[in-house]
């Protein structure tokens, strides 16, 4: 960092304290821009080697160079959060880049969804996403890159799948169903059922019935196939097992994203507002930069039609603020997700306001605006987020000889699935049950077709 640049970060930190934020410290870090998209891309520094990420890294790339897309920054939330920021950009663009990380390292320290995954996974993922990268290279120093390969397929094949409702660590199946108590209110019958070679007696020994695998739908594929899958080895489940911690981080990132930005983007401008510290030319310029940053439209467009989650989110905390003050704002901050925090606060008054609206492309290509029913909004810019993004896949079952049965839940989805992506994913996922996988769901016309690999 510049001597400036250092200088101006401790007086936003002083001042964010000031103004209430609470957040772990932050250590701020220039970096070339190749390596800020090589971070985007990869979700963190260091990571495990995968081909998938040098696909989204050339279409990062090429994004940027045509101009769709510019990184001002890369946090990682923890104790202490990491920030990275571009060395390209201006000195005015990283002071407005500070001042809205100070925002997130709030937002991250205070929200409970936020603290939940943190203290299951730690608050030093950085340092335990290059652990499971140095246990993965060893891996391919003694099983070889192919086979190390394929099970990294599958896993990040399925790295959305898994539940944050039951948590990180959560315990195995019990062996055996349980039991049902036959109480009995009597006295003489108590001391009867006691008796050597007594009926009553003999049921209460009986043999215990083994628990079906799964005993109930299991919606956490990476828990399950890592401890259950018949033949794997010790090392591919622990591949599963990383890739599984590292979901359980991203998950809170992906499920809060429109307050975290809108909570960002609102700190950093009440922060570079109170600055009174800063030059007046690199002020305006900041908050040209925030102008163009929560803009509703893409260079000279006049109408999008994908939501900007920094303008989105700002909008809605900008009203919370203004109708309920900084306090009621910090309650919402600390105890909702995208999900509530968008049923509960985007009005009516609000989604006109915004000009937001539903459409629908035709076949020919034509932009068809359908009805402005409120609830039919929110719900159609949270659908992309249900189920961590992914279609609803469960295990269903597992059969005496090892047979894995997956059902689509189309009821809950309301959609299909894309049946080649479909077929590659359980190709993964055989690779590494190296047992028949079965597939329940259903075809564009809604009827009901299986998919297999023997």
């Amino acid at each position: 960092m510049t001597d400036l640049l250092r200088e101006y970060t401790k007086q936003l930190e002083a001042l964010a304290r000031k103004q209430g934020l609470n957040y772990f410290p932050v250590d701020f870090e220039l970096v070339p821009t190749s390596f800020m998209m090589e971070v985007a891309v990869y979700g963190l520094p260091v990571r495990m080697p995968h081909w998938s990420f040098g696909v989204r890294y050339i279409y990062q790339l090429i994004q940027h160079r045509m101009g769709h897309s510019h990184l001002f920054e890369v946090v990682f939330p923890g104790n202490p959060g990491r920030a990275f920021m571009a060395d390209t950009n201006s000195l005015a663009e990283n002071t407005l880049v500070t001042a809205h990380v100070l925002g997130h390292a709030d937002f991250s320290r205070n929200n409970a969804l936020f603290r939940k995954s943190q203290e299951q996974v730690g608050y030093h993922i950085v340092e335990q996403a290059a652990a499971h990268a140095r246990r993965i290279s060893e891996a391919i120093d003694v099983h070889g890159q192919s086979r190390v390969e394929k099970v990294l397929d599958a896993a990040l094949a399925l790295e959305q799948y898994i539940d944050p409702h039951l948590g990180l660590q959560r315990p195995l199946y019990p062996l055996y169903e349980e039991q049902k108590s036959h109480k009995v209110s009597d006295p003489f019958l108590q001391r009867f059922r006691a008796l050597p070679g007594s009926e009553m007696a003999h049921d209460a020994s009986a043999e215990r019935r083994r628990a079906p695998i799964p005993p109930h739908r299991e919606y956490d594929l990476l828990w399950f196939i890592a401890h259950y899958a018949p033949l794997m080895d010790d090392w591919e489940r622990d591949i599963f097992l990383a890739v599984r911690e590292e979901s359980f981080y991203f998950y809170p990132v992906f499920a809060c994203q429109l307050m975290n930005e809108g909570w960002a983007c609102l700190w950093h401008t009440t922060l570079l507002r109170e600055a009174d510290f800063l030059p007046q030319g690199l002020f305006l310029d900041a908050m040209k930069t925030h102008s163009d940053v929560v803009r509703p439209y893409a260079g000279e467009k006049q109408v999008a039609l994908d939501i900007n989650p920094y303008h989105l989110g700002f909008a809605i905390w900008s009203e919370i603020v203004k109708e309920r003050g900084i306090d009621e704002a910090r309650t919402i901050m600390e105890q909702d997700d995208d999900f509530s925090f968008i049923r509960n606060h985007l009005t009516e008054e609000l989604a006109e306001q915004l000009k937001l609206f539903e459409y629908k492309k035709t076949a020919d290509g034509e932009i068809r605006v359908m009805d402005h029913d409120l609830d039919s909004l929110r719900e159609s810019l949270l659908v992309k987020k249900f189920n961590f993004g992914a279609p609803h896949i469960c295990v269903k079952s597992m059969q005496s000889d090892g047979t894995l049965l997956l059902r689509h839940e189309h009821e809950t989805d309301h959609r299909g699935l894309d049946l080649v992506r479909a077929d590659k994913v359980l190709n993964y996922v055989h690779g590494v049950w190296r047992r028949p996988v079965i597939l329940h769901t259903v075809d564009e016309k809604g009827h009901s077709i299986t998919r297999a690999v023997p």
